[in-house]
């Protein structure tokens, strides 16, 4: 696989499908929210690893978060399902536009 990483015990790729439990504060209060979706990008080096993740929202629109990997603030993250074939490519930034034939 292209470029892999790990956060705890879970490793994962470009292309995998991952929910990632992530620790909200709003004012004195903290919650714990879900995010789950697809790897399209990992960048950076050492401390400043980040990675990007893509779900679809409600009436197909597109959501991107930008998630540093060494934060306290990631809770759990588990592998939900790896890609059907192998991923040749660093980055799937193709998939923010897809082609898709309507019928």
């Amino acid at each position: 696989m292209a470029i892999q990483t790990q956060i705890g015990e879970t490793k994962f790729s470009i292309g995998d499908k991952i929910r990632l439990d992530y620790l909200i504060k709003e004012g004195d209060k903290e919650r714990t929210q879900a995010f789950e979706g697809t790897v399209i990008s990992i960048r950076g080096r050492g401390e400043n690893r980040t990675f990007t993740l893509r779900k679809i929202g409600s009436d197909n629109i597109g959501i991107e978060r930008i998630f540093p990997l060494n934060t306290p603030w990631i809770k759990a993250v588990k592998l939900i399902r790896h890609p059907k074939r192998r991923i040749r490519r660093s980055k799937l930034l193709f998939t923010r536009n897809p082609r898709a034939r309507k019928i």
